[in-house]
């Protein structure tokens, strides 16, 4: 099996494009892609909270788009090395910990304009467990946007496919105005992933008060 997924990855079009292009993982093509196709999603000037952030290819990516004027703060519980940008700070944090929020709002503003989620877990070949637990992580990163989102803003987060995705789906419904599921093109073919994106968030109120619970 090792083998056949180095064997994989070799020929992986995104994984070869991103050592070229000096980024730390692929998944950076992802977040460029989603972000090409709903423009208004991440502005110059933003303030960025990444979760699950490691080893730091979406921060690259969102950086491009934010500029030297946002910020962005890049939560993981494995060290990021550090970017060369001011205004990029990394931070050592499970968001299990219920001791999380705190910590976030220790490192960055109080409130961001976006909330990227790559979460997931790891994988034990029990897709029902699997399913389970990523969508446990999603649901946190939704807690956690609830709490720091300013209105208006945004939360993209990955999902997989499988029995809890509508119910996810419309927890995220009640909290933002539009919600839109996209599979970028750098996602792998074989591979269960979505993603839902919440735009226009209405704040915390009682639609949401079940949300931060």
């Amino acid at each position: 099996m090792p083998n056949e997924w180095l064997r994989k990855r070799r020929k992986d079009h995104f994984h070869h494009l991103a050592k070229v292009r000096g980024y730390r993982s692929r998944a950076a093509f992802k977040l460029q892609q989603i972000t090409k196709r709903y423009v208004d999603f991440i502005r110059r000037g933003d303030s960025v909270l990444d979760l699950g952030a490691a080893p730091g290819g979406w921060l690259q990516a969102a950086h491009q788009i934010v500029g030297n004027h946002g910020c962005l703060l890049g939560v993981d519980k494995e060290p990021i090395t550090d970017l060369p940008f001011e205004n990029v700070k990394t931070i050592i944090a499970d968001i299990l910990d219920q001791n999380v929020l705190s910590n976030i709002e220790s490192y960055g503003p109080r409130k961001y304009d976006v909330v990227l989620s790559d979460l997931a877990p790891k994988v034990s070949g029990v897709w029902e467990v699997d399913h389970a637990r990523q969508i446990d992580l999603a649901r946190c990163a939704l807690r956690i946007a609830c709490s720091v989102l300013k209105p208006s803003g945004s939360l993209l987060v990955k999902v997989f496919q499988g029995s809890e995705i509508n119910d996810f789906r419309n927890e995220m419904k009640v909290c933002f105005r539009f919600l839109r599921i996209v599979k970028p093109p750098a996602s792998r073919a074989e591979s269960a992933e979505l993603y839902f994106l919440g735009l226009g968030f209405l704040g915390q109120s009682e639609s949401t008060s079940n949300v931060l619970i």
